[in-house]
């Protein structure tokens, strides 16, 4: 003799995230199929962030001048990067 399980419904609206949370953490969204439906999602990468380890004083002197230029720090660092890079190589950086 099987036994059905016995699914809650999905209530309508949740008080907050944290409830919906306490829901879902405790129910299994394959116990709704009807509840869910697949969407196509395209995405495109614009940029890629590397992180990298700066000593904090060297950080301190990149925020005070990007400020001072009126440019984001991240900008500056890349800038003051590829002036030093060799020449040969410079001409194989693209901006991104």
């Amino acid at each position: 003799m099987s036994k059905k399980k016995q699914i809650d419904p999905i209530p309508e609206e949740f008080g907050s995230y944290e409830e919906a949370a306490e829901f879902w953490d405790t129910h299994d969204t394959t116990d709704y199929p009807d509840a869910f439906r697949t969407v196509k999602v395209e995405g495109e990468l614009r940029n890629r962030h590397y992180e990298i380890e700066i000593e904090a004083d060297v950080v301190q002197a990149l925020r005070s001048q990007a400020r001072q230029s009126g440019v984001k720090i991240s900008q500056l660092a890349s800038q003051l990067l590829r002036q030093q890079l060799p020449p040969r190589l410079k001409a194989n950086t693209t901006k991104v």
